[in-house]
């Protein structure tokens, strides 16, 4: 079944694709840095209808003339003894269609799939190989554990997808907090991209967990202004608006519908923790907004 964490996987080499040169150089593998990038159908279905498809088709073009090169990106997360004739059939659908090389890249985010997918498959009567597959994989043994902060901003979508990959090691809750903390210091669109797709990248594991809460609390952003900050403060001042009119009602203080309304809708988190301490000292609820600090955003009334 095809899962989001399964999607993410592959797509991110789509949506980034700024990310292959320095994940293949781990492969060992060159690709050319000055080259365009062409997201393809994965579609490797003939006339015959028997569906084969693929995870992600990419066409590396070199601005130089140099002959193009086909990237088949796949994810796997278990071991599948079928997949090497399917692989083997992407693979020479791909270089008979095009006319020119075609690679393979499998990503795992676990050893023990990392290890099967490295292969080499080989196809054909136990006492002749007819042809042999060799994927190249991604997975925690090559792909870099990040727990700079500083290494991570340089290269979002390589400490992006290093977490995705390393999310069932032990390290995930340092590497997932290195990127927090780059992606608090980006700009907001990029905090909002690489926040989700890690997310959906982590898949139902432990650190995807980890991951939300350090999104909720807001420390990594503060005074960024950014959609998760805001979204911290606006929860943090409903509660805490909610804790004032409890505690006014615990001590028994009558609060009008006037007043009840100035602090729920009061969305300044300063104000509202300084009405929260002061409504254990008061008599009346009036005395809750005696000198109230000069940030408070009082709700606009029409005369």
């Amino acid at each position: 079944m095809i899962t989001s964490r399964h999607e993410t996987a592959h797509r991110i080499f789509q949506e980034r694709p700024a990310l292959l040169a320095p994940t293949f150089r781990l492969l060992g593998v060159t690709l050319p840095e000055d080259a365009s990038v062409e997201v393809l159908t994965p579609d490797a279905t003939e006339l015959k209808p028997l569906e084969r498809r693929l995870d992600s088709v990419l066409r590396l073009s070199p601005r130089d003339g140099s002959p193009p090169t086909m990237l088949a990106i796949e994810a796997q997360s278990r071991p599948d003894t079928d997949k090497a004739v399917s692989w083997a059939y992407y693979l020479a659908f791909l270089e008979a269609k095009n006319g020119c090389p075609a690679l393979l890249v499998v990503v795992c985010q676990d050893k023990e799939t990392a290890e099967w997918a490295s292969g080499p498959f080989d196809l054909g009567p136990h006492d002749w190989n007819t042809l042999t597959v060799r994927p190249l994989v991604l997975g925690p043994g090559n792909v870099p554990v990040i727990l700079d902060p500083e290494e991570a901003e340089q290269d979002l979508p390589m400490a992006t997808f290093a977490a995705m990959t390393h999310g069932r090691s032990a390290d995930a809750p340092a590497i997932l907090e290195a990127l927090a903390i780059a992606l608090g210091r980006s700009d907001t669109a990029s905090l909002h991209y690489y926040s989700e797709l890690l997310e959906t990248g982590l898949g139902n594991i432990p650190a995807r967990q980890t991951w939300r809460n350090l999104m909720k609390n807001g420390s990594y952003f503060p005074g960024r202004g950014t959609l998760v900050e805001e979204t911290y403060l606006e929860g943090a001042a409903e509660a805490t608006a909610k804790a004032v009119l409890r505690a006014l009602r615990m001590r028994g203080l009558c609060v009008s519908a006037e007043q009840q309304a100035r602090i729920t809708t009061c969305t300044d988190l300063a104000t509202l923790e300084t009405w929260h301490e002061r409504a254990f000292l008061i008599d009346r609820a009036e005395d809750l907004f005696t000198h109230a600090p000069a940030t408070e955003k009082t709700p606009r009334t029409d005369d």
